[in-house]
């Protein structure tokens, strides 16, 4: 028993860790559109980047963990994570785009390695009717990742200057190359020191004793029909979730100014209340499943989020932008939760379960250009139906497996 305690707080780490980089990337897009003198379109490839490499890399992920194991997966994400922010130094002092989005995909290649690894173990290392539980408070810490993430990289990234086109246009050849070329060694030292604690962590779990999990289930039997339906449905529900969580936090700043005239530093900080509450829910969540079941609070968390939505597309002012807030908080519980509930019974399956999970957090690069493509045409609360739809699919789930899973 202590040696799990041990290895689940070792595991939640890496939570927070994953967090730093994917929560960069909001700082990294502007700074780069500056530094590099990209379009919107260009500068929108660094999300691009982090969702195909979920895609591509969470099968190998997962094959590498049913012949090696977690920790092969843990040890082997951390050192991708490692290389690609080391690689941000050679990017910066080139100024290639391309080789920044190199970085950012070997990263995300981590990252995938990591997520594939440390989710289902955390939902077997103890009593699979406490799963649930156990995910959500180890997400919690991704949410403090995600808080300081957004401090640190505004901090220590960010100028705070920003020339016009004239502004420019007016500078000599050599000055203008010269404050770009400042710009885009910014990121050097916070990417290296995210790194070497990243290094630092991969040596860490090579070290320590991490208690393997053995796959249950007959592996000469059939494959359960029912487990892998679960599984089916929640990988929908959970390419659903991934890409309204993304569309709602991307089009905040947007909607807070259209629908309230709220303007973009005070927008942004009213996202970044929306990031903590969406941390603080987590917590909320864990607490709350030791009376509700999984399932139940996740239909219920479902419904609310479907009226705040609601309310969001046919409110003005200030009353739809606070329902985006609510959203937040009640959408939190859903990317654990719903992971954990998809892969209970999978038994030798649950390591190619969690692969094909992970591999739909590529809804995150489909639903917000839909989102985006309704914006254009019909204004940006129309966009918000999109969200709306996803959360449908998130209450079908839970409905779905309130009647299988262990209570």
């Amino acid at each position: 028993m202590r040696n799990n305690r041990t290895a689940i707080a070792l595991v939640t780490s890496l939570f927070f860790l994953w967090a730093l980089a994917h929560n960069l990337n909001p700082i990294l897009i502007p700074h780069l559109r500056k530094a590099l003198q990209l379009t919107d379109l260009r500068s929108a490839l660094v999300d691009s980047a982090f969702f195909i490499a979920y895609f591509v890399m969470a099968l190998p992920a997962g094959a590498l963990m049913k012949r090696f194991g977690y920790r092969a997966g843990i040890v082997g994400g951390l050192l991708l994570f490692a290389t690609g922010t080391f690689l941000f130094w050679p990017a910066a002092t080139l100024r290639s785009y391309p080789f920044f989005l190199s970085a950012l995909f070997v990263i995300a290649s981590g990252l995938t390695f990591l997520e594939t690894a440390a989710n289902p173990y955390i939902s077997v290392l103890g009593d699979p009717a406490t799963a649930p539980r156990r995910l959500n408070f180890a997400q919690a810490f991704n949410g403090l990742g995600a808080a300081m993430a957004a401090f640190f990289g505004g901090r220590f990234i960010l100028s705070g200057t920003a020339l016009s086109p004239a502004e420019q246009a007016a500078m000599e050849p050599g000055a203008l190359d010269a404050y770009l070329a400042n710009e885009a060694l910014a990121v050097r030292v916070p990417y290296l020191i995210i790194g070497l604690i990243v290094l630092t962590a991969a040596i860490l779990f090579l070290r320590i004793h991490l208690p393997e999990i053995q796959d249950t289930g007959d592996r000469n039997g059939a494959r359960d029909p029912k487990a892998w339906r679960r599984l089916w449905w929640g990988v929908a529900a959970q390419f659903c979730y991934v890409g309204a969580q993304v569309g709602v936090a991307s089009f905040f700043i947007r909607f807070s100014g259209q629908v309230a005239g709220i303007g973009e530093q005070d927008a942004a900080y009213l996202l970044s209340i929306g990031l903590l509450l969406f941390m603080a829910g987590r917590f909320i969540g864990t607490a709350l499943m030791r009376w509700v079941a999984a399932p139940t609070l996740l239909a219920i968390c479902a419904a609310c989020t479907l009226v705040l939505v609601g309310i969001a597309v046919l409110a003005t002012g200030l009353t739809a932008v606070i329902a985006l807030l609510g959203v937040e908080l009640l959408m939190s519980i859903m990317f654990p939760t719903i992971f954990s509930l998809s892969i209970e019974g999978l038994g030798r399956d649950m390591k190619l379960g969690s692969s094909l999970l992970v591999m739909s957090i590529v809804g995150g690069a489909i639903i917000p250009p839909l989102m985006g493509a309704i914006s254009d045409r019909h204004g940006i609360q129309h966009a918000y139906l999109v969200p709306l739809l996803c959360f449908v699919a998130v209450l079908l789930f839970a409905r779905a497996v309130r009647s299988t899973v262990s209570r």
